[in-house]
C-alpha cells in the first residue's frame, strides 16, 4: 500500500470527524432554540418569568408553608391521645374563583407539609384508593396472597376529621388603562367528620394588579 493512499485515507478520515462534529453542534444549537427564548431552571418559591394577578407556583409554596405553621401553631394536637386520622382531598376544596387551576398541586403539597411536620402526631387517610385497598383486603382474604407483615384489620381506617376549603376572587378592570386587579383569597377549614365542627380555620390572601394579565391553564 503506497504512503500516498495512506494520507489520503487518513485525510478522509479526519475531514468525516470534522464534518460530523459540525454537524452535531449544529444539532446542538438549533436544539437550544438561540433565535428564541432559552430554557431556564427557576425557583418555584420565587416568581417566575411569566407572572400575572392569579395563583402562582410560589403562592402555592407560600400558602401551604404557612397554613402547616398555623395548624401546628393553632395547638390543635394539644390533649389528643392518639394521632388523628385526617383526610386532605380536593373534592372537598372548591375552586370558586376566576383562574383555571389544579386544586390538587395545593391540598397534595399542603398534606405533603402537614405529615413531614406532623412527625407521626397525624395519620393521612387515602380514600382515594379505597378501591386499590379493597381488592388487596379481598385477596388477603381469600388467600390468594399472605396477610402482609402489618397483618387484618376489621374495616378500612376512618377519618377523624377532613380539610375543606375554597379559592375565591374577586376582579376588577380598568376600560381606559386595561389594568386588571384581583383579589385572591384562599381558605381553610379543618372539619370535625362525626360532629361537623369547625376545629381550624387558616386563610391565605393577596391582591395584584397588572397592565394585562397572563393566561392560566
Amino acid at each position: 500500500m503506497s504512503t500516498k493512499f495512506i494520507r489520503a485515507s487518513l485525510w478522509l478520515a479526519v475531514a468525516a470527524l470534522l464534518l460530523a462534529g459540525a454537524d452535531a453542534a449544529a444539532r446542538e444549537r438549533k436544539l437550544e432554540n438561540r433565535n428564541g427564548v432559552q430554557t431556564r431552571e427557576l425557583d418555584p418559591s420565587q416568581k417566575g418569568l411569566v407572572t400575572g394577578v392569579g395563583i402562582e407556583a410560589h403562592d402555592i409554596q407560600s400558602m401551604t408553608n404557612q397554613m402547616a405553621r398555623d395548624l401546628f401553631a393553632s395547638g390543635f394536637l394539644n390533649g389528643l391521645s392518639k394521632p388523628p386520622r385526617i383526610l386532605v382531598d380536593e373534592q372537598e376544596f372548591h375552586n370558586e374563583g376566576s383562574q383555571i387551576i389544579n386544586r390538587r398541586m395545593i391540598t397534595q403539597r399542603l398534606m405533603t407539609e402537614l405529615n413531614r411536620a406532623s412527625q407521626g402526631r397525624m395519620t393521612f387517610i387515602g380514600q382515594r384508593y379505597a378501591g386499590m385497598v379493597a381488592k388487596q383486603r379481598e385477596l388477603k382474604r381469600e388467600g390468594v396472597t399472605d396477610v402482609g407483615t402489618t397483618g387484618m384489620t376489621g374495616a378500612q381506617a376512618g377519618v377523624d376529621y377532613f380539610l375543606a376549603g375554597a379559592i375565591m376572587t374577586q376582579d376588577a378592570r380598568d376600560p381606559r388603562s386595561g389594568v386588571v386587579q384581583r383579589y385572591n383569597q384562599i381558605a381553610f377549614e379543618l372539619v370535625d367528620a362525626e360532629t361537623g365542627a369547625v376545629v381550624w380555620t387558616g386563610m391565605y390572601e393577596f391582591e395584584r394588579a397588572a397592565a394585562d394579565d397572563v393566561v392560566y391553564r
